[in-house]
């Protein structure tokens, strides 16, 4: 049985993978990507046309209630990816992941509240969690708010409990640990690494190398939100997306180094470090509760997901600005 489907953030990341993967599952797809004078829909414009033309592209920002209102309109299901993401970015300019992340969210809250929406799904982040106070961490981990963009998610996670709670809205709170792969931005860890490679730079600029992640592939996050979307027991539950297996960028870079160019050197920069409260040092998740629910398991290896990754930015070099800090 197919649904009407709205994606938020589908111009993004993960977004054009979930909307990719949904229109060849047969739902009838709703792309909402951000308004710009470019007529640009992001990574949506990359599709094969014979996915791309099977979406309705909608042009919108979650910060307006009214676009918000008519995106879900009709709309049986809604996800809700469309976010600001970049942690530093956040130090300087808090008040823009307020706008969007928490008032954002609040919008397609009330908006599928008014509309009768029958599912809700909230994009969380692992940042929530700050460093891990135990690991793995399961969906009981305390919350705390190491940067402005992660204590803007944890409100916006909040807010969508509380519509559940206080209205009886069927929301799912879906939240990923680190997501990598095709068409991640270049501010992200691993497209960093990657094309610095594939430039030919011999010293690769980093910041700390001894923080830990749980890198999801990106096929495997978005196999996640799919079968919390099916799933009834979901309705009300917030569910970790992860491998349960951690990596040091400093293992991570030495293992692309070593892949791609063995010559190679790691150079850290004070520019890229967190300010030292804020960087969260570890995070390995369980996601024992969304297998348990749905099933779900990932289908990648890491070493698979990140040859992967190579082949496409290899191929896409170009759309990259190359060793150049982006917040």
């Amino acid at each position: 049985m197919s649904h009407t489907v709205v994606v938020t953030g589908a111009d993004g990341f993960i977004g054009s993978h979930l909307a990719e993967e949904l229109v060849k599952k047969g739902e009838k797809v709703r792309a909402f990507c951000l308004y710009n004078s470019f007529g640009s829909c992001g990574w949506i414009d990359t599709l094969p046309p014979e996915i791309k033309g099977e979406m309705e592209i909608f042009m919108g920002d979650v910060r307006d209630p009214n676009g918000v209102r008519t995106a879900l309109r009709g709309q049986e299901r809604v996800y809700h990816l469309a976010a600001l993401i970049a942690i530093p970015f956040s130090y300087h300019s808090p008040d823009s992941y307020v706008d969007t992340n928490i008032k954002g969210t609040l919008n397609i809250l009330n908006a599928a509240r008014e509309l009768g929406t029958q599912r809700v799904l909230v994009t969380s982040t692992s940042e929530v969690y700050g460093t891990a106070q135990y690991v793995p961490i399961d969906e009981k981990h305390p919350y705390q708010g190491q940067s402005p963009y992660s204590a803007t998610k944890i409100g916006a996670d909040r807010l969508a409990e509380s519509f559940y709670r206080s209205f009886d809205l069927p929301v799912s709170i879906v939240r990923p640990f680190n997501t990598y792969g095709p068409r991640q931005s270049g501010r992200a860890i691993i497209p960093t690494i990657i094309t610095q490679l594939l430039a030919g730079q011999k010293q690769i600029r980093l910041g700390s190398l001894t923080p830990t992640r749980d890198f999801n592939y990106v096929k495997d996050t978005v196999a996640g939100f799919m079968a919390i979307a099916d799933c009834d027991a979901a309705i009300g539950q917030e569910l970790n997306i992860a491998t349960g297996q951690e990596h040091s960028i400093g293992d991570l870079a030495r293992e692309l180094i070593a892949q791609i160019d063995p010559a190679a050197e790691i150079v850290c920069e004070a520019e890229r470090l967190r300010p030292a409260k804020s960087e969260v040092n570890r995070l390995l998740g369980d996601a024992t509760k969304l297998r348990t629910m749905t099933g779900w398991a990932p289908q990648y290896t890491f070493a698979e997901g990140l040859a992967a990754t190579i082949d496409f930015l290899r191929g896409n070099l170009d759309s990259y600005k190359v060793g150049q800090y982006i917040l």
